[in-house]
């Protein structure tokens, strides 16, 4: 009962952390950051199973984990609020044609960042984007004029 107790922690401490991350996928992770992701597993299971390296140990730790990966996901496609909470809600970046900079302040996502992402779309002013959108999947879509 310890292991799932421990393994229930880590879950939402892990969780918390990567919320915590910002939005960004995997591509545009800093080598920081993906260091992070690379140990991360390595810690969390020395920190839920201990010195407990049996079977039984290891069934209980993962089941743990896909349990409540199971919930998150039953609440998150049940509850708009729940949805809102996990995964965030998409954020106006660009509004008509003008870098919205309290957004990409509070994101931490560089002006030059924007215009990257924008250059990617073919987009070679920002002008001619109505609307730019970060999407909780961490990409940025652009509406143009």
């Amino acid at each position: 009962m310890e292991i799932v107790v421990r393994a229930t922690f880590a879950f939402f401490f892990v969780f918390l952390l990567l919320r915590g991350m910002k939005r960004k996928t995997l591509s545009d992770l800093s080598p920081l950051e993906l260091i992070l992701l690379v140990v991360l597993g390595d810690l969390v299971q020395t920190g839920v199973t201990q010195e407990d390296y049996s079977s039984s140990g290891l069934v209980l730790s993962v089941s743990t984990f896909a349990f409540w990966v199971t919930v998150m996901n039953a609440l998150t496609w049940r509850s708009e609020r729940a949805r809102r909470i996990v995964e965030g809600v998409p954020l106006v970046v660009i509004d008509d044609g003008k870098p919205v900079m309290k957004t990409l302040k509070v994101e931490q996502i560089p002006l030059a960042e924007l215009y990257e992402a924008a250059r990617q779309e073919g987009i070679e002013d920002l002008k001619s984007v109505k609307l730019g959108v970060l999407e909780v999947s961490g990409r940025i879509s652009f509406i143009k004029h």
